[in-house]
């Protein structure tokens, strides 16, 4: 196949896919990979949004265990994607590929805020554009934030990136070696199983709108581009 199968996808970074296996936050190795993944992908003539995590700087779950507030605490974890978003960015723009980020949170100074319909027309004229600050309101996870982002926007599908892991198993295959791998699933079967694909709200999102869920090894070679592509890597999750 040379011709993509998606046109337009959302790609969902988790924070630790910044930090690699680096003591630090942010790998500036891993950004030039992870952009040069992506700049491939757009060279096929897809379309592509990015939601960043930031786990890598900051958890708010783990914040509020110390006591903190949990509001607070999840708006810290929101300027800590913006941070990725703000980084993802230059790796992209150093390597030529045109860049938008666009917030949840109102920060002018350093980005866009979320407007769709701008969103969209970044996205027609070729730019990638990332999306930083979840959803804008606590008690919501970077994976209901993908979810939405690629239902605003109309993607036709949603790419989920792991971390050593290739796709969805019965249990945590680093864990437990006797874990068996899912090649299909249908999103019932996931809500049913309570598998670890992405929060409950998420994935009913993405079930209300028949929107497919990849979730794929990000350290596998050329995953992003096999994917877009309709090649089988990872888990497929959808209607059936």
């Amino acid at each position: 196949m040379t011709t993509p199968k998606y046109k337009r996808i959302l790609l969902k970074l988790s924070g630790e896919a910044f930090k690699g296996k680096s003591d630090y936050n942010i790998d500036p190795s891993v950004l030039t990979r992870i952009a040069k993944e992506i700049k491939n992908v757009t060279q096929l003539g897809v379309q592509v949004g990015i939601v960043v995590g930031g786990g890598n700087i900051w958890r708010g779950a783990a914040a509020e265990k110390r006591g903190m507030d949990r509001v607070t605490a999840d708006y810290a974890g929101m300027i800590a994607t913006v941070i990725n978003a703000l980084a993802l960015q230059d790796a992209l723009e150093q390597i030529g590929v045109n860049t938008r980020t666009q917030t949840a949170i109102d920060i002018q100074k350093v980005a866009e805020p979320y407007i769709r319909r701008r969103a969209v027309r970044h996205l027609e004229k070729g730019r990638v554009v990332i999306f930083a600050g979840g959803t804008g309101n606590p008690y919501m996870t970077t994976d209901t934030a993908a979810a939405l982002r690629a239902v605003e926007i109309e993607a036709e599908a949603l790419l989920m990136s792991k971390n050593n892991v290739d796709g969805i198993y019965s249990a945590d295959p680093q864990k437990n070696p006797s874990a068996k791998k899912f090649d299909k699933l249908t999103y019932l079967e996931a809500l049913n199983l309570r598998l670890k694909v992405m929060d409950a709200t998420a994935l009913s999102l993405c079930l209300e709108n028949k929107l497919p869920i990849i979730v794929f090894d990000f350290q596998s070679d050329r995953s992003i581009e096999r994917a877009v592509m309709g090649e089988l890597i990872g888990t497929i999750v959808s209607g059936g």
